[in-house]
């Protein structure tokens, strides 16, 4: 089950935050290639987040999963999470860092 976290020190009280949730529901299943119904995206806002020493709209994500990560896949998800972010919510990409984790690697086959 592939889940994304996202926390932005903007303020979601007053925001539309469904496109996100639709937006990188559908960017997860279709890039990790997962079914959407298994695919999690949790928002969580007004996160104290000071990037390059300011506290400017900003975003971190951490985008977990069983299986499914390589590189290009990583790339397309920062790429596309990053669009996301910056149309739904006018996160710059140069303000948002992705951590990709895939809960497999390093495990042995048994």
């Amino acid at each position: 089950m592939p889940c994304v976290y996202i926390s932005t020190n903007l303020d979601l009280d007053a925001v539309d935050t469904d496109p996100v949730f639709s937006q990188a529901t559908t960017a997860l299943a279709s890039i990790i290639g997962r079914p959407e119904h298994l695919v999690m995206v949790i928002l969580k806002g007004s996160v104290a987040i000071s990037f390059n020493g300011n506290k400017e709209p900003a975003a971190y994500a951490e985008v977990v999963s069983m299986g499914g990560i390589n590189r290009e896949v990583k790339r397309k998800l920062i790429a596309t999470l990053g669009t996301i972010l910056e149309n739904n919510l006018s996160i710059p990409r140069t303000r948002f860092f992705v951590k990709v984790y895939d809960t497999t690697v390093g495990r042995s086959k048994i």
